[in-house]
């Protein structure tokens, strides 16, 4: 979805503030005048320092990434299972519902991006999320990706793009299921012309491997040159649609969640307590944090949380806010940024989500290369590289079960 309002045209800034400030902010509840100008310089210009830390287990992974809600986890028999397109690992925070037993432009991370224009639009993209439709039949989305890896072809080390589309119908009332195809129109090739070369004079193999982390190191894992099979498959549990941190939750629950972001904040809080074993440090919170409103504001809640969640999102500390950016498909908004850096074989990532401040749109999930590795490197990798996207073309409600396409794989 394209921008459509240009920056001679961004909200009043007074305005926002008054319509969408966060409740740290609200007049009531500040002592004093300096207190006042604390808080608020707080709130946008405080940079990453460490104090939210990686998680215990760090969900970096080499394969497809998600955007919030459009995501899934592991293949089990009669759960939701997940994977992206041929070729793919399927990544272990996709908030489906699961098993009862289960648990460009800017340099990221360059202090010099956080701008007080990125919070005012971060604030604005809140008030305008309460504007959005309520209820239907079928929560839906649609989103491309695309993932890059170094893998090695004969000894020859290239870089190689899976591409492909992702469309997931979630059923909200009895009788209706829930549905994800991934991977349609999917494929696996050499990235740039460059590799395409190499790949060839290696001798244009089928298939072609490269490093991946896993619970004891790196490990394996196989590409298949050429175009995938889309996969379908269910993404419920009996009334469960979604998880939420630990839980998997129903529509009805999904309604019921707080609309203020003091109210929501303290719900995220709780759930951040359960599923780190009742921890109440600040370690891993505002990373946690991130990726729970994140994924709230692209499921089906109601206008007034998904528009909490973004208030949530621009007071957490350590979160950066990084003002006009634009989304891989070249849409601009505004880029939120995790705290935290993750090494991976292709060397450290940041994470960053774009929103679009005019509509209250999540446009976008994507990986962005700090420090790429030696592989990386020879691969023809550079920092500032995208190297997993998932960027969202519709969200919103729809009437009628979308259609599998007849090649399918389950």
């Amino acid at each position: 979805m394209k921008k459509t309002n240009k920056r001679s045209e961004r909200p009043d800034v007074m305005k926002v503030l008054a319509d969408a400030r966060p409740d740290a902010l609200d007049p009531s509840l500040l002592v004093d005048p300096a207190r006042r100008q604390q808080d608020f310089a707080r709130i946008v210009t405080e940079p990453a320092d460490g104090r939210a830390a990686c998680l215990v287990a760090p969900r970096r992974r080499s394969g497809f990434r998600p955007l919030g809600a459009v995501a899934l986890v592991a293949v089990a028999a009669s759960v939701v299972a997940a994977v992206g397109t041929i070729g793919r690992q399927g990544p272990a925070d996709r908030p489906t519902a699961q098993p009862q037993s289960s648990v460009p432009a800017q340099k990221p991370g360059s202090g010099a991006d956080i701008r007080v224009d990125g919070h005012i639009e971060l604030l604005s993209a809140a008030r305008n999320a309460e504007s959005s439709p309520a209820k239907g039949t079928y929560w839906q989305t649609t989103t491309q990706s695309q993932h890059v890896d170094a893998a090695e072809a004969n000894g020859q080390l290239i870089a190689v793009s899976n591409t492909g589309t992702d469309n997931w119908s979630v059923g909200v009332r009895p009788g209706t299921k829930s549905l994800m195809v991934s991977g349609e129109n999917s494929a696996t090739e050499p990235r740039t012309a460059t590799d395409k070369e190499r790949w060839k004079a290696a001798g244009s193999p089928h298939t072609v491997v490269a490093e991946i982390k896993n619970g004891s190191g790196n490990a394996k894992i196989a590409y298949t040159i050429g175009a995938g099979r889309p996969m379908v498959m269910q993404t419920s549990v009996d009334d469960k649609i979604y998880a939420v941190g630990p839980n998997n939750v129903s529509y009805k629950d999904l309604r019921a969640l707080p609309s203020t972001s003091d109210g929501l904040r303290r719900y995220l809080e709780a759930l951040y307590a359960q599923d780190n074993n009742a921890d109440s440090g600040t370690s891993g919170r505002s990373e946690w944090m991130l990726r729970q409103a994140g994924n709230l504001i692209t499921m089906p809640v109601k206008p007034g949380v998904r528009a909490a969640a973004y208030r949530v999102m621009a007071d957490l500390p350590g979160v950066r806010v990084v003002g006009h950016v634009t989304d891989p498909l070249g849409r601009e908004g505004v880029g939120v940024e995790f705290p935290t850096a993750y090494p991976t074989p292709l060397g450290t990532t940041r994470e960053r989500l774009v929103v679009d401040p005019s509509t209250g749109a999540m446009l976008s999930d994507q990986t962005l290369l700090v420090e790429p590795s030696t592989r990386a490197r020879t691969a023809g990798l550079k920092a500032g590289t995208t190297v997993d996207y998932a960027a969202t073309t519709r969200m919103g409600w729809g009437e009628q079960q979308i259609t599998v396409p007849k090649n399918a794989r389950s």
